[in-house]
């Protein structure tokens, strides 16, 4: 068992569930609590879907230089979460569930350009990153899957090679 600690509150989370967040949460979530996240998930998937951002060929237009449209948006992205993270620092501004929001430092490791690479290559021959995928699925781009299922195994395979891998 893993241990989280956020001021004096302590709980104890499986192995398998302790991940590298950016919030060390020490409430759980009920399962009506988690209803809050597939609401603004399907609200997220709505908006990929009308700025276009699942296009496929939009994706193609930015890899090939031929127009800003996707690179506003991600531009637009970037400023809206540096905003958002000097706001919360702040302010000091608290999860719904009341707990502090903690930032850990990252460490740059060279792994991380390679993982680039890849991820960008991928994005490229696909037409889709991870973030629209299940926004192209539920608006009927079903050969997508694919590209899903192609994702999980690669995110599974780094899980079971990252120990073995130079950093």
């Amino acid at each position: 068992m893993a241990t989280n600690q956020t001021n004096t509150n302590t709980v104890s989370f499986p192995e398998h569930l302790v991940c590298d967040a950016p919030n060390d949460m020490v409430k759980r979530e009920s399962t009506l609590g988690n209803l809050k996240y597939l609401v603004v998930g399907v609200m997220f998937g709505i908006v990929f879907v009308k700025a276009e951002i699942i296009s496929w060929f939009r994706i193609q237009e930015m890899f090939r230089l031929h127009s800003f449209h996707m690179y506003g948006v991600i531009g637009s992205a970037v400023v809206v979460g540096m905003i958002s993270v000097f706001l919360i620092k702040k302010f000091n501004i608290k999860t719904l569930a009341g707990e502090t929001v903690q930032f850990h430092p990252k460490k740059f490791m060279r792994g991380q350009i390679y993982g680039g690479l890849l991820f960008g290559l991928g994005w490229g021959i696909t037409g889709a990153c991870p973030g629209p995928l299940f926004a192209q699925i539920g608006s009927g781009y079903v050969a997508v899957i694919v590209t899903l299922l192609s994702a999980i195994a690669g995110t599974w395979t780094y899980g079971l090679l990252k120990d073995r891998l130079p950093n």
